[in-house]
């Protein structure tokens, strides 16, 4: 009957095991899934011959009934250890009891009081490795279960199972296999494009958010301090360094939802002074991989950048960046060839750009790059692909076992066991074949996932199947000729890293950008205070740390762009109001401004008029503004005509580029005025009677001829002497000249009321003197 029971309680439990997970998320806890049963510690990690493992814990009653003569205990499957590593994952994701989960080792339980339904209860196993009875090496499948009785189950069965994994090693026969541990140091943006002042040294930031990681017990306190005692190689984003550098001065964090007028002073800097002073510590002597500036998103590059005039000479901009900023503040020349596209997925379209880019080496990882068919073991990570270039093919299932929730301790010792057993199985895997295996975690892991990964890399660092060794030696070791040595296709990339991906759009409004702040740098007499932050902005913009926030990619891209426009803006034509020009010449002011913190040179003022024929406004003239200043330029002009013309003024670089916005103005002509038609009518008058009294002189003269001469042979017209000839009024006519000079004499007394800035009249009498150079006001 016992036996009959006992079958009908283990079909039910295969049964279990088949059902939905989400069942048991759901419902009260049955048959070996009745309670959870934890396990937070295993000591030590791996176990010697003539010593004890001690295994904590605890089971919490997840049924409906209370658990009485409860008992934890250890279970192991000696009589062979696991054949593959998919055998370690296979049985790591499976849950409830089976048959598979070995004898319970009765001499070494502990009992425990009843557990009533939804209560916990801790407990502790000390076991000699002995009693284990292990045999060859190998990772042996370890069982920690809770049997007991419930109500309705009134027999002692398995009420709950945690499987972990115990790495054997006594003989110790194989080649040990070469581990490279990558220790990355990066985050997300977090300077503002906009600054206190117009030249960016003084930043403002996003948030204050480093300020917590990089104080004690933060995330990036944590990976710094336990890196230095690590066998790593790090890999840094050089932003990061830039950023936590500015937080060692006096900083200001922008006030909610971004608003820069009601910026706070950052709490940061003694936590950055003091994180940057231990990474030099840590780093000193130690290989650092430099990442691009910004950890630019190779990937979205290839895929929506490449074709987007000028993106590819931002990754190289980036590269270059990223190594004299490591040099700068760490003391230390990186390595710098290096490409990590996102999660290690690749095709060719990434390898060209990371080629592109400078890159000899690109991160890749297994489940991405894949393996041949034909291979029973994990091959060395470097592969040689296609032009001098080296795929570092990182093992997937190391890479990723720590990106879980590691806050729980259960949790955490299982993913540091299982980790521990994945190398060994390496080794043992090809026992008489050494290989090199680089790992490459999550870019950003939390500061739980950070202390975990130190457990399992210090440990299989101590362990005797392992070595450790460098980026560098990684990439030369020799290549194994069985593996896969072919990138795959565009059409393997993963569809969920696509859609993160960084859009053409976007890259079209980098350049956009980017092609602004080209044309504003030409014209400052200190460009590397604007170029040298605002290169920086748009690198960041094209950083891997947006994939999953492309609402935050497009703010800080239109901030970038936004507070560029705002910058050029502050050089400027001041409107002017109409004119009215009486004269027939006279000069016209018209005022520059400079609203930045530094001189601007190389731009041209150019006046149009729409009527070129009544009102010539003459030649463009070079423009110099010292910061903060106004300048009045004066433009002679020369009437030709009356009539109302529009002048447009406009600023030119020195290329020919129009500059900001034009401003214009309307300019009445009055040059020829009523008193002065009077006068040339006057004239028109006495020439026409003077020619009337001429003609009929000469025809009196010709009568009396007709009758006789003088004797003397004159003619009686000209012996009258009288001179009427027409001379007085041809004088006359002259006498009435001067229309010139009339203008210009009234000219000057019906200008138009000066501009701020400017000199008064706005407009002056005739002068043929060169335009002075202008004014240089104070604002």
């Amino acid at each position: 009957m016992a036996a009959l029971i006992a079958g009908a309680s283990l079909f039910a439990g295969l049964l279990q095991v088949h059902a939905a997970p989400a069942a048991y998320a759901t419902t009260a806890g049955t048959g070996s899934r009745t309670a959870q049963v934890s396990l937070e510690s295993m000591d030590p990690v791996t176990p010697a011959k003539d010593g004890t493992i001690t295994v904590d814990g605890t089971v919490t009653n997840t049924g409906r009934a209370t658990i009485t003569h409860a008992e934890a205990g250890l279970r192991v499957s000696s009589s062979s250890p696991l054949t593959s590593r998919s055998a370690i994952s296979s049985a790591a994701a499976r849950t409830g009891s089976t048959g598979d989960d070995g004898s319970l080792l009765n001499e070494y339980t502990a009992k425990l009081a009843d557990i009533p339904s939804g209560t916990s209860s801790p407990f502790s196993l000390k076991v000699p490795v002995s009693a284990l009875e292990l045999g060859a090496d190998g990772v042996y499948q370890l069982g920690v279960t809770l049997n007991g009785q419930t109500a309705d189950e009134a027999y002692n069965h398995v009420l709950g199972i945690q499987r972990t994994f115990l790495p054997w090693y006594a003989k110790a026969e194989a080649k040990p296999t070469q581990f490279t541990f990558l220790w990355p140091l990066a985050d997300r943006p977090h300077l503002a494009v906009r600054s206190d002042t117009d030249d960016q040294q003084s930043p403002i930031f996003l948030d204050d958010d480093l300020a917590a990681d990089l104080a004690p017990g933060g995330r990036l306190q944590q990976m710094v301090e336990l890196g230095r005692t690590l066998p790593i190689t790090w890999v840094v984003d050089p932003d990061l360094l830039a950023t936590v550098d500015f937080m060692t001065r006096s900083y200001r964090v922008l006030g909610p939802d971004g608003d820069i007028a009601h910026t706070t002073p950052g709490t940061g800097t003694e936590n950055a002074k003091q994180w940057l002073n231990d990474l030099k510590s840590a780093t000193a002597g130690h290989e650092v991989v430099s990442l691009p500036f910004g950890d630019t998103d190779i990937a979205s590059i290839a895929h929506h950048g490449k074709d987007v005039p000028a993106t590819l000479g931002h990754l190289k901009t980036a590269t270059d960046l990223g190594v004299r900023t490591v040099d700068t503040i760490l003391g230390l020349e990186p390595t710098a060839n290096v490409a990590w596209p996102a999660e290690g997925a690749v095709d060719p379209s990434i390898v060209d750009v990371a080629t592109a880019g400078g890159a000899d080496n690109v991160i890749a990882r297994s489940d991405s790059f894949g393996e041949t068919g034909s291979l029973d073991y994990t091959p060395t990570s470097a592969r040689p692909i296609s032009g001098g270039t080296t795929a570092v093919v990182t093992d997937a299932v190391l890479s990723k076992a720590f990106a879980g929730d590691m806050t729980r301790a259960s949790t955490a010792a299982l993913a540091v066991q299982e980790f521990l057993s994945q190398t060994l199985m390496i080794t043992l895997q090809a026992p008489t074949k050494q290989r090199s295996i680089v790992v490459a975690p999550q870019r950003m892991p939390t500061a739980s996932q950070a202390q975990e990964m130190a457990r399992g890399i210090s440990a299989v660092g101590h362990s005797p199947w392992a070595q450790t060794i460098s980026f560098d030696a990684a990439t030369k070791a020799p290549a194994d000729p069985a593996a896969n040595h072919k990138v795959p296709g565009t059409s393997a990339y993963p569809d969920y890293l696509r859609k993160q991906e960084i859009s053409t759009s976007a890259f079209q409004d980098i350049q956009r950008t980017q092609g602004q702040l080209n044309g504003f740098t030409v014209i400052l007499s200190r460009k590397d205070r604007v170029t040298v932050p605002f290169t920086a902005a748009v690198l960041r913009s094209m950083s891997n740390a947006w994939r999953g926030d492309p609402v935050g990619a497009a703010l800080f891209r239109n901030s970038i762009g936004s507070y560029l426009t705002d910058l050029m803006g502050s050089v400027h034509i001041l409107d002017k109001t109409n004119l009215t020009l009486s004269g027939r010449s006279a000069t016209i002011p018209v005022t520059v401004k400079n609203e930045l913190g530094q001189a601007v040179t190389g731009l041209e003022l150019r006046l149009t008029s729409s009527a070129q024929i009544r009102l010539d406004v003459g030649d463009p003239q070079p423009v110099t503004v010292e910061g903060g200043h106004t300048r009045s330029l004066k433009f002679p002009t020369k009437a030709g005509a009356n009539g109302l013309a529009q002048v447009t003024a406009q600023l030119y670089t020195k290329d020919g580029v129009k500059y900001g916005d034009p401003i214009s103005f309307n300019v009445k002509v009055t040059s020829i005025t009523d008193t002065v038609m009077l006068v040339i009518a006057g004239g028109l008058l006495l020439l026409a009677l003077a020619g009337v009294k001429m003609y009929n002189q000469r025809k009196r003269k010709a009568a009396a001829g007709a009758g006789g001469t003088d004797a003397d042979g004159d003619d009686d017209g000209d012996a009258a002497g009288d001179g009427d000839d027409g001379t007085d009024g041809a004088d006359g006519a002259d006498g009435t000249g001067g229309a010139d000079g009339v203008g210009e004499s009234d000219g000057a007394d019906r200008a138009e009321a000066g501009q701020p800035g400017d000199p008064a009249p706005d407009t002056a009498a005739e002068n043929t003197d060169p335009s002075p150079p202008g004014e240089k006001v104070d604002r």
